[in-house]
């Protein structure tokens, strides 16, 4: 799929918009990508993601998961990569401890048709202590005939 061209530029010099996952089918019995795309978010602060689905089958769907990193490289004894969270505050009451919640997050699209659809997604925050992203997919409607994804994202300050 051709995107229009446009650029803006990238605080250390790299172009918008950028390839999160070329267009390719995902992998059977819905399994994550094996080896997701990263990329510099260093310097921005936000992303928009352009996502292109084309179910394999009737319910197709499609899920992905935000991963995002401290550290420009791979580090050795710790881990490197953190997935998204979402929060479930506590009710605030006076004079009481409260307890919120945070689990892991990952997003699923459920396609409405056979042809491609192109829904956004954000923007997102990730703030300035990231250095770098990857966004890990799967089919999760029908597994045994995974759809088309590709992702496209515009970073911004």
């Amino acid at each position: 799929m051709a995107l229009p061209a446009f650029s803006v530029a990238h605080p250390l010099g790299t172009t918008n918009p950028v390839t999160v996952r070329a267009s390719a089918a995902l992998a059977g019995a819905g399994a994550w990508d094996a080896t997701p795309t990263e990329f510099s978010v260093a310097g921005y602060r936000w992303i928009t993601l352009y996502i292109s689905y084309t179910r394999g089958a009737a319910g197709g769907a499609v899920d992905f998961q935000i991963q995002t990193s401290p550290y420009s490289v791979d580090q050795v004894g710790v881990e490197s990569w953190f997935e998204g969270t979402l929060l479930a505050p506590a009710v605030l009451a006076a004079g009481v401890d409260s307890q919120s919640r945070i689990q892991r997050e990952y997003i699923t699209y459920a396609a409405t048709g056979a042809a491609i659809e192109n829904p956004d997604y954000g923007p997102i925050e990730f703030g300035a202590s990231v250095e770098r992203m990857r966004i890990r997919c799967r089919e999760s409607g029908v597994v045994g005939t995974p759809g088309t994804l590709h992702i496209v994202g515009v970073l911004f300050t």
